[in-house]
């Protein structure tokens, strides 16, 4: 059986790097955020919005939160800080 590359990945781990500190920020940033992405849209069918902001980038990930979230990463539309 021939070797079939999977598709890359995207967005690529380098635009996530240039908004991260790393790449366990990265995850769990991201993470979080799909979280609120999905969230967002099953409050959205009950009629209220809630406390979670509709998602920040136009994309072809339908359904997809935690692509619509790493896409939000990449283009530097997501902001973090560590608690001490």
């Amino acid at each position: 059986m021939p070797y079939t590359p999977s598709p890359m990945i995207k967005p690529r781990v380098d635009k996530l790097l240039d908004h991260s500190d790393s790449h366990y920020a990265a995850v769990v940033v991201a993470a979080k955020r799909a979280r609120q992405i999905n969230s967002y849209f099953h409050n959205l069918g009950e009629g209220g919005f809630g406390e979670y902001p509709p998602p920040m980038v136009e994309t072809n990930a339908e359904g997809n939160y935690l692509t619509m979230s790493l896409e939000e990463l990449a283009e530097g539309k997501l902001k973090y800080e560590y608690r001490s």
